[in-house]
């Protein structure tokens, strides 16, 4: 699973005009699932998000995570994460996971969040086009891809 993880002050996302998620201080959070990605994945992907410390403290240091701020996710489901672009100008996405077995992942992903601590959990529309809006904080982007701790 892959994972962009942005800290920000609020995010939003809309579909079809309609706001279907929105968080105040804390990550918003692009979510790939890959062909091959098990909960294994997601609950490692989860506790090390829960644990990642990009908030700052009273000494302007990078030391908090978002359980120690009480801080809030909007995660929203990107198949696009998982493309190959070795070849062409053209994006192959076959190594996305199937609809089906992504949005499982994505949704236990999700499960996990909250059972890792993490008190508001807002997402997307899995497969809709979504509209997400954020103000950066930092701006402060971090990449996570969990085939790193499978090694």
């Amino acid at each position: 699973m892959k994972a962009v993880i942005q800290r920000v002050k609020y995010a939003d996302v809309k579909v079809d005009g309609e706001t279907v998620g929105e968080i105040g201080e804390g990550y918003m959070i692009l979510v790939g699932v890959q062909e091959g990605d098990t909960k294994e994945d997601a609950e490692i992907l989860a506790r090390k998000t829960a644990g990642l410390r990009v908030f700052t403290d009273d000494e302007d240091k990078m030391n908090l995570s978002i359980l120690d701020i009480d801080g809030e996710i909007l995660a929203i489901s990107q198949f696009t994460l998982c493309a190959d672009v070795k070849k062409g100008n053209r994006p192959s996405f076959i190594n996305a996971a199937k609809p089906d077995e992504a949005n499982g992942l994505y949704e236990y992903y999700c499960e996990q969040l909250k059972a890792n601590g993490v008190r508001k959990v807002e997402k997307g529309v899995f497969g809709a086009h979504m509209e997400v809006s954020l103000l950066n904080n930092g701006p402060v982007t971090i990449l996570y891809d969990t085939e790193i701790w499978r090694k």
